[in-house]
């Protein structure tokens, strides 16, 4: 069941959103109109599909009217709407004239929800929210949750009528499509400001979903797309781009920049968008190096690449990998790609390789093919001595962890082998297991002493 959140900018949407979905994943603000791209998210407890859309304003052209466009069109293809209006400030014309929209617009039901309504000294007349004509309004306080319940309630009815009116077989064939299906690989894309990564999420989705001009700065929240692409179940993160903090002045850009750094965390791989038309800069590295660290799989985008002049090509691609190579230790080969958003060229394959990755790091090497490839490796080259003079044994290695590979070897003598030896047994496995692309851990484990 999908539900949308509308109404005027600044009546407390996106604190409902986080409320409802008991996340953090919408900006809140107190300037009106933060919110620019369609958020969704899954109410907490429940299996029904949430999304925030940015405030329905009067404007002819520019990111309002975007941002209006899309979000009455979420309104259109919903199955609930929850209109949300400002307790404080009471009824108003925009408020009446969206009204309107939505009554035209869907025959979905709505449930009109009158926001703020903490204090009843400063509420104003609740009668005059039946005007809207969506029925008796629900004093709710978003900020402290108060009134969920009937919110709760509203969307329970609704999903309740729809499961009656669905046919047995689409309900038991979406039951086996949940039990059966691949988990999503969750894929954030990331960059600075206006390389294409809004563009590029449109790409994937085959339809205009997030907002693109040619500015900076156009998203700011971390927009989460579940969708199928080649194949493959995926959620899609589209990102606001991350600038130099001296270049950052603004508490809400701020906001968007710790959501973009979060979603590192919260996803499988990292798209880094990149300019191919631009020299790389040091702040692109700098996002490389993070994701590295978190040992996430990184997939360098070089967008724009139809715009590179063909005689160049070859040497900017040579220049970029020589610079990520020579930046980063925790990889060996770094994974760049070529791509245009704008045409489509090289998309599908990029994501056949991120598979490819996703695909190396979800096994499971067997132990005894991993400790053949360590012994070989000893043998080629022996640890260095200890600081006590004595000589450093390497007795076993397991696979302990995977997203990212995590190896565990027992060193039995002293445990304080050197990052150059770590470095050069994290290149043999990686050459010999074909993670060349992939960020591996190798933690040491002192060997029990049979004797203690």
């Amino acid at each position: 069941m999908k539900v949308i959140i509308a109404g005027r900018p600044n009546t407390g949407k996106s604190t409902l959103f986080n409320g409802l979905t008991n996340t953090r994943d919408a900006l809140v603000h107190d300037r009106p109109g933060v919110t620019r791209d369609t958020l969704s998210g899954v109410v907490h407890d429940r299996d029904y599909e949430i999304t925030d859309t940015a405030g329905l304003e009067n404007a002819r052209t520019g990111i309002a009217h975007d941002s209006t466009d899309m979000a009455i069109s979420a309104i259109a293809s919903s199955d609930a709407v929850l209109f949300v209006v400002d307790g404080r400030v009471g009824i108003t014309g925009e408020d009446m004239d969206w009204a309107r929209t939505v009554h035209r617009k869907t025959h979905a039901p709505v449930l009109l929800l009158v926001n703020k309504s903490e204090s009843k000294s400063r509420l104003a007349d609740i009668n005059d929210f039946y005007k809207l004509g969506f029925g008796a309004p629900v004093l709710i306080s978003a900020e402290h949750k108060r009134g969920f319940d009937e919110i709760y309630e509203f969307m329970d009815k609704i999903a309740s009528e729809k499961a009656e009116k669905k046919p047995a077989s689409v309900s038991a064939q979406q039951n086996r499509d949940k039990n059966t299906g691949q988990e999503r690989i969750k894929i954030a894309i990331m960059g600075q400001p206006n390389v294409g990564k809004s563009t590029f999420v449109n790409r994937v989705l085959g339809e205009r979903r997030q907002i693109v001009q040619d500015a900076p700065g156009i998203t700011r929240d971390t927009v989460k797309i579940p969708t199928t692409f080649y194949g493959r179940d995926i959620v899609i993160m589209d990102t606001a781009g991350l600038r130099r903090k001296a270049g950052v002045t603004d508490d809400v850009e701020t906001l968007s920049a710790l959501k973009s750094l979060d979603a590192i965390d919260k996803a499988d791989v990292i798209i880094l968008m990149v300019d191919a038309t631009r020299n790389i800069e040091n702040q692109a590295l700098g996002i490389a190096g993070r994701v590295y660290d978190a040992g996430k799989i990184l997939c360098v985008a070089l967008n724009k690449w139809d715009l590179v002049e063909p005689e160049l090509r070859d040497a900017k691609l040579l220049k970029l990998k020589h610079q990520f190579t020579n930046s980063f230790h925790q990889i060996i080969k770094p994974l760049i790609l070529a791509v245009s958003a704008e045409t489509g060229t090289g998309v599908q394959n990029m994501f056949r390789r991120i598979y490819e990755q996703y695909d190396l790091a979800s096994a499971t090497v067997p132990t005894s093919l991993l400790n053949r490839i360590v012994e070989k490796l000893v043998e080629s080259r022996q640890p260095p001595m200890s600081r006590l003079k004595r000589p450093m044994k390497i007795k076993f290695a397991r696979q302990t962890g995977r997203h990212p590979m995590r190896i565990a070897i027992n060193v039995g003598g002293a445990s304080d082998i050197p990052e150059s030896y770590t470095r050069y047994l994290r290149r043999g496995i990686a050459t010999e297991l074909k993670w060349e692309h992939l960020p591996i851990v190798i933690e040491y484990k002192k060997a029990d002493n049979p004797f203690d």
